[in-house]
């Protein structure tokens, strides 16, 4: 898995629907996953520290937390079918650990309100993520590629034997 922060809210250009980023933490990879109005508002009040006036949905739901004295261990976006992402809360509660099923955009505003971490599978980076650094990832490319072109089968081996000969 791939720890992530939220990069921030923008709106698709052609289509004017609200996008969140989450970027990793070396910021070399981001991931846009689009949401709904509602959900962009309630992650932009988190992101600026707004309280409302009265509770809303995700603030609701802290509060059920808090009130029955659980905590929002993470999240995780563990897939991705058909354009459609899947998110994890894990809540615990003393020694019991409870996954709940939750769209990706509720469980990153929840994730901002409780400070929880945001974890993405790395299929789903790897399917649908884009390159923040393309220098950094053209240098390690490069360097990967040196490092593979120095290799000899010597240095496959242990205390002198091949990995894997038994004899």
């Amino acid at each position: 898995m791939i720890e992530m922060k939220v990069a921030g809210i923008a709106l698709d250009a052609i289509s004017r629907n609200p996008v969140v980023l989450l970027r990793d933490t070396a910021d070399r990879r981001a991931l846009p996953i689009y949401i709904g109005p509602d959900q962009a508002k309630s992650i932009i009040s988190a992101l600026e520290n707004q309280d409302p006036p009265r509770p809303l949905t995700h603030d609701l739901f802290v509060n059920l937390l808090e009130g029955w004295e659980m905590s929002l261990e993470r999240i995780v976006i563990h897939a991705l079918k058909d354009n459609t992402f899947f998110a994890l809360l894990t809540v615990v509660q003393g020694d019991k650990r409870k996954e709940l099923d939750a769209r990706p955009s509720d469980a990153i505003a929840i994730a901002l309100r409780t400070n929880a971490s945001i974890w993405v599978m790395e299929e789903v980076v790897a399917d649908a993520s884009i390159p923040v650094d393309r220098d950094a990832d053209a240098e390690e490319t490069r360097a990967f590629r040196d490092f593979i072109s120095k290799l000899s089968p010597a240095d496959f081996s242990q205390r002198g034997r091949i990995i894997g000969n038994d004899g």
